[in-house]
């Protein structure tokens, strides 16, 4: 099957929104090639504005579009575009509840090379905690897709989280994808494993090694997330195991613990994910495998 990342679906998203839709506007901060938000210059060139490494001044720009009555597409990487431009964001654009749709690409230690200084694993946790903002994972090109445009049309600000690398496609032709409503992909018992973005490709996988077959689930919205469905795995299953390309600080581990507490349950919880530590600089899948995030180290923690 051949893989496609995320950011793919992003340009091709912005393409179609374009031509159906004046009022929509397309910022980069010098990186419209990799983000693929260049996709829309081709559309028309009027509506999109690369405003150089100025992240910070980006946001603002972006904020002052969606106040004048535009919807503002924001893309750079997520360690810039969330790091960076932090302070823009939370003032300018979620204090103000302004709709611009941060859409950042090359997220996780699935840059690889780049390393460290651009393995953004903190940015779900900075996203979350800004009042009002929406966050969303899309786990493969029809689900990032049909994201994108969802979110052009939710109220406010939202924060979607693209990937560089390709990915295989899991969702169904017939799939509809529904903001802040996960999605049972497989069913079974015992345990389930919470997956979002390319980690439902790999929790897939890690299903089809065990010996018991676990639930996996897709949440591809963080925040708000699908409470009635995690309480639901709660009462059904043992043990749930969140799995994510994020520290295990602040992503989906700690919006599914929350939920978990808040509402007194007994079901056990691990949390798959960056352990705390930053990344370093190396090829996605060996890094996946030393910091047992690939579906081998799932299974065997699931399995344990």
């Amino acid at each position: 099957m051949a893989k496609i990342a995320t950011r793919i679906a992003y340009g091709d998203a912005l393409k179609e929104l374009l031509k159906e839709d004046k009022n929509i506007v397309v910022l980069d901060a010098d990186l419209a090639g990799s983000t693929k938000s260049g996709e829309a210059k081709k559309v028309d060139p009027s509506r999109h504005f690369d405003m150089g490494i100025a992240e910070g001044n980006m946001m603002s720009v972006a904020a002052g579009l969606a106040a004048s009555g535009k919807i503002a597409f924001a893309s750079s990487f997520a360690m810039f575009a969330t790091g960076r431009a932090f302070e823009q964001i939370r003032n300018s654009i979620g204090y103000t509840h302004l709709n611009v749709k941060v859409c950042a690409s090359h997220a996780g230690i699935s840059v690889g090379e780049d390393g460290a200084s651009h393995q953004c694993i903190e940015d779900i946790s900075l996203m979350r905690g800004i009042p009002g903002m929406k966050v969303i994972v899309p786990c493969d090109y029809n689900e990032a897709k049909q994201a994108i445009k969802t979110v052009a049309y939710t109220e406010g600000p939202c924060y979607v989280r693209l990937g560089r690398s390709g990915v295989e496609t899991v969702t169904p032709e017939d799939y509809k994808f529904e903001l802040g409503k996960g999605v049972i992909l497989k069913e079974g018992k015992k345990v389930a494993l919470v997956a979002t973005g390319l980690m439902v490709q790999e929790a897939l996988k890690a299903s089809e090694m065990m010996k018991e077959t676990p639930t996996v689930v897709n949440i591809h919205t963080i925040k708000p997330i699908d409470v009635q469905l995690i309480q639901q795995l709660a009462q059904t299953h043992d043990t749930i195991v969140t799995c994510e390309e994020h520290s295990i600080i602040g992503g989906l581990g700690s919006a599914v613990a929350e939920v978990l507490a808040e509402t007194g349950s007994s079901c056990k919880l691990v949390r798959v994910g960056v352990q705390d530590v930053f990344g370093e600089s190396g090829k996605p899948a060996e890094l996946f495998a030393k910091y047992k995030i690939d579906a081998q180290a799932i299974a065997k923690i699931a399995s344990k």
